[in-house]
């Protein structure tokens, strides 16, 4: 893959993550945790690019994890910590929940799962080189 590609992953995770922001500030909760969903499974299939050069075809977050923390075992604490493993697990259901199940979303969900992502897992991940 070359770079020009491995960037456009990079920016569409970044634009995933603003869509998210604003999505919350006019509350649409449901399409918020889908779009935060998004970015961590981008972000972390772009450092995947980047180590690696190719990624595994999975939408599960913690497969994702586990497999950059092969080269990197310190973003291992977002799957074994109890509370970020919560956390990781909401946002990898709401993947399938946002696209096919009746599910809702309350606005103390979404941003407590927003504020995991800004305070937690991507300062974790944006240390991964």
């Amino acid at each position: 893959m070359s770079f020009e590609e491995v960037e456009i992953i990079r920016r569409r995770a970044e634009g995933f993550l603003r869509n998210a922001e604003y999505l919350i500030s006019v509350g649409e909760w449901d399409l918020a945790v889908f779009s935060l969903e998004q970015y961590c499974q981008l972000i972390l299939k772009y450092k995947l690019l980047l180590k690696t050069g190719s990624y595994p075809r999975t939408h599960s977050l913690r497969r994702l994890i586990r497999e950059l923390a092969k080269m990197e075992p310190r973003i291992l604490v977002l799957v074994e910590d109890m509370e970020n493993l919560h956390y990781v697990a909401r946002l990898e259901e709401a993947y399938i929940a946002s696209r096919y199940m009746p599910y809702s979303y309350e606005e103390r969900e979404v941003k407590s799962l927003y504020g995991f992502v800004i305070e937690k897992f991507k300062p974790i991940v944006d240390r991964v080189v």
